[in-house]
């Protein structure tokens, strides 16, 4: 809140009412060596003006560069509405809705979001929500571990993001569960089928499979889907949801279709804002809707005949005992959520393909004029959503740098996460970039070769 408006007889009021001397006395147990101590490097205090004449300054460090950065988080268009309604009173503290009779409007938006979430993945059930995609590909796969009983050990090929990666690691590491990485076919940038078969026969409690993968490219997820269930294991779609627009829901993955659908809903009306909040979403079939963490909105009748909202499953620490939680860190990104309700409801299904066939469109476009520029070559040639992988004949790191300065965010370097690939960046093209945004950039590329 923005004003506290505690006076100094109102605290001692409250501190001698529970038996502490001062403010300091509430944080004792805290030990002394790590406490931060006083704030030498604040300068004294400064009046309205002069702050917010500080804030603007810093505020104008902040550029605004020309961006072609995917990798996970992705630039764009959000109507003016979406925010506007979403920082309206009534939906701005929207969190967990633990009176349900008294919440009945965010439970109704919970509940709408489930339903856009559940249509987009073709899952059965969805979940509302998660921390981000990448924890909750960590959910996903204990989640698949639970439901499997036998086996500890998951599937995770390279072209999964390195970041969702490590961040799933450092979850499951520490439960025993062994996450086996399977490389990928460097011809086509896509999980090796080859390899994968080395692990057929094995007890296995579920394979990952991005679509589209954090290099674009689309893998062949009807296959790895079919051959998960053959090894009587699980498949997890992690998926961007702008891209199932277009392409096959994990529902209808294979015969049977994915058994848990997951990725981050930042696509779906979420702001940059220098790396979040953002927001995971998880859906999953119905025989394993019980072992989903989080909470699931259910629609009901009251006494009266009158439709209403509850708190249908509740699988978390905060609604029942630690030990038969399903999760420990899930949590209701309330506000993000909301915010995709709004942004879904206002594309509707024509306006978010339309989005999504833009953006394919327009990075087809940059990969072309961009593989025009001397020593440049686009790697692989598979089919891709909006993210494409590029090779330069120079340091990648050097070449970003040098188009920074010309105000363009040039893409991510891989060079780092995947060495085998060379020079190679990955540049993302959204339906914001115009014709001329598109030329700009193999300007700056060429420029920056040249240097």
């Amino acid at each position: 809140m923005p004003f506290i408006p505690h006076t100094e007889q109102d605290i001692q009021t409250m501190l001698t009412s529970i038996g502490a001397s001062n403010i300091d006395a509430l944080f004792d147990e805290i030990p002394a060596a790590l406490r931060s101590g006083k704030l030498t490097a604040i300068g004294d205090g400064l009046n309205e003006m002069q702050v917010s004449r500080l804030m603007h300054e810093r505020a104008a460090q902040d550029s605004q560069p020309l961006n072609f950065i995917g990798a996970g988080a992705y630039e764009h268009h959000i109507p003016a509405a979406v925010w506007e309604i979403a920082t309206r009173g009534e939906y701005y503290t929207a969190y967990t809705p633990y009176q349900a009779e008294a919440s009945q409007g965010t439970l109704q938006t919970l509940y709408e979001y489930q339903t856009m979430i559940a249509s987009l993945t073709g899952m059965d059930a969805s979940n509302a929500s998660l921390y981000d995609g990448a924890s909750g590909l960590a959910e996903a796969i204990l989640m698949a571990v639970r439901a499997h009983k036998s086996s500890r050990r998951v599937l995770v090929p390279a072209t999964v993001s390195p970041l969702y990666r490590n961040v799933a690691r450092s979850i499951v590491k520490l439960q025993n569960i062994e996450l086996v990485e399977i490389p990928f076919d460097i011809a086509n940038g896509t999980t090796d089928l080859n390899a994968l078969q080395q692990h057929a026969g094995s007890d296995i409690a579920a394979l990952v499979i991005p679509h589209p993968n954090f290099f674009g490219a689309l893998e062949d997820v009807g296959a790895l889907t079919d051959w998960a269930h053959a090894q009587n294991a699980l498949a997890i779609g992690l998926v961007n949801p702008l891209a199932l627009a277009l392409l096959r829901a994990p529902g209808n993955w294979g015969a049977k279709g994915a058994d848990i659908a997951v990725g981050d809903g930042q696509p779906l009306g979420a702001p940059l804002s220098g790396g979040g909040p953002y927001f995971g979403f998880m859906c999953c079939k119905q025989a394993l809707i019980r072992q989903m963490p989080g909470r699931i909105i259910g629609r009901t009748v009251d006494l009266d005949g009158k439709p209403g909202f509850t708190l249908t499953l509740q699988a978390r620490e905060q609604h029942i005992r630690r030990a038969k939680a399903t999760s420990n860190i899930c949590s209701n990104q309330g506000l993000m959520v909301t915010a995709a309700t709004i942004h879904m409801a206002l594309l509707g299904a024509d306006g978010l393909r339309r989005a999504a066939a833009a953006s394919h469109g327009n990075t087809q476009a940059l990969a072309a004029l961009a593989s025009g520029v001397r020593g440049v070559k686009r790697l692989f040639s598979t089919p891709h959503f909006h993210e494409v992988v590029l090779r330069l004949p120079k340091s990648p790191a050097a070449v970003l740098a040098r188009m920074t300065e010309q105000g363009i965010s040039g893409g991510f370097d891989l060079h780092p996460h995947y060495p085998q690939l060379g020079n190679a960046i990955l540049v993302c093209a959204t339906e914001t970039k115009t014709e001329d945004d598109l030329h700009r950039y193999v300007a700056a590329l060429r420029h920056a070769l040249q240097s």
